[in-house]
């Protein structure tokens, strides 16, 4: 049997894919699966003969409804798919699973839960509940497809092999710090992140690496920087970042690709959360609650607000964010570096 799977964006939703292909592949001998999603994606990928890569260029090449087709075309031509798993419900790819459809192929497609999460993060009348684990909404989607598959998001093991190297030299304790998010509801507010970084760096047996992108970021990170603060925003390949987050004692993350990229390799990572909550669906997997950190829904009742954190704050202080103290975070660091 031969899956095409589709998940298109984005980083830390492809991340999650993995452990999930990789339990499947493990656990169904005759499957093969292709993944279709970015180019730069590839890299969460360990692939085989049995799991392959394919790049969607939505921006570019297959962009729009013929570009969508121009894809389908190509991968017809190359792969002789059994079923496609459509891993995220959205028109690009219920597009191109419907030219499968036409072509008589089975198609399972995730359910995300879409209502559940508007009701956990309404404004009034919240319905606080742990909901599915986004893995396990993969996984349905492949069982739909009648591949055997136990999938336990709880379990903490490495899915990627370790990197023999490091771009950065290591010490005697590692800590990762990606203290920046896509959207200002998960990012924790810097001159907190600064406080945090520099109580850590006053422990000469700790290396710092930070992580980020984009120019602001990089600008900010870098002057962060000291014998033992390292920031490897723009200056190392994600390869290279990840074979540094393959070697941490722990990372700290935002509920953001770091946390998946970390979990990835089985890395023990300190999240924080604002705007949103880890009800929803998305800690990292292997994960444990009690790594958590967070403003209380008891303190702060208007969390969750937002599922990704892109809604603006409606009370404008970001209260989730800001009442969160950095010697939490370095507490929390602390007791993981020195059980």
């Amino acid at each position: 049997m031969h899956v095409l799977v589709i998940r298109l964006s984005a980083m830390g939703d492809v991340a999650m894919t993995v452990p999930v292909l990789v339990e499947a592949l493990e656990q169904n001998p005759d499957l093969e699966l292709t993944v279709l999603t970015k180019k730069p994606f590839q890299h969460f990928l360990p692939l085989s003969s049995r799991l392959h890569f394919e790049a969607m260029d939505t921006n570019g090449a297959h962009k729009g409804f013929r570009g969508i087709y121009k894809k389908f075309k190509e991968l017809n031509a190359n792969y002789k798919f059994t079923a496609v798993a459509d891993f995220h419900n959205v028109l690009r790819s219920r597009v191109l699973s419907s030219f499968y459809r036409m072509k008589g192929k089975k198609v399972a497609t995730i359910e995300k839960g879409r209502d559940e999460k508007k009701q956990l993060t309404r404004k009034e009348n919240k319905v606080l509940k742990q909901l599915e684990h986004s893995s396990k909404r993969y996984a349905a989607v492949l069982k739909k497809l009648g591949l055997n598959l136990n999938f336990d998001p709880r379990q903490r093991k490495a899915y990627l092999q370790k990197p023999a190297e490091t771009p950065l030299a290591l010490n005697t304790h590692n800590v990762g710090f990606a203290p920046f998010a896509q959207h200002q509801g998960k990012a924790y507010p810097f001159e907190k992140c600064k406080a945090a970084i520099q109580q850590l760096a006053k422990n000469k047996a700790v290396n710092v690496f930070l992580f980020g992108g984009g120019k602001t970021e990089t600008k900010l990170l870098s002057t962060l920087e000291s014998d033992n603060v390292f920031s490897l925003a723009g200056k190392f390949s994600l390869p290279q970042e990840l074979a540094q987050i393959a070697n941490l004692d722990v990372m700290v993350s935002m509920d953001s690709a770091n946390m998946h990229m970390a979990s990835l390799y089985g890395i023990r990572t300190i999240s924080v959360w604002g705007a949103t909550h880890y009800f929803a669906g998305f800690l990292g997997i292997g994960q444990k609650t009690e790594d958590v950190i967070e403003t209380s829904v008891e303190e702060l009742d208007c969390r969750p607000c937002s599922v990704f954190g892109n809604k603006p704050c409606f009370r404008g202080d970001y209260a989730c964010l800001n009442k969160i103290e950095s010697n939490r975070i370095v507490d929390k660091i602390n007791a993981v570096l020195n059980p």
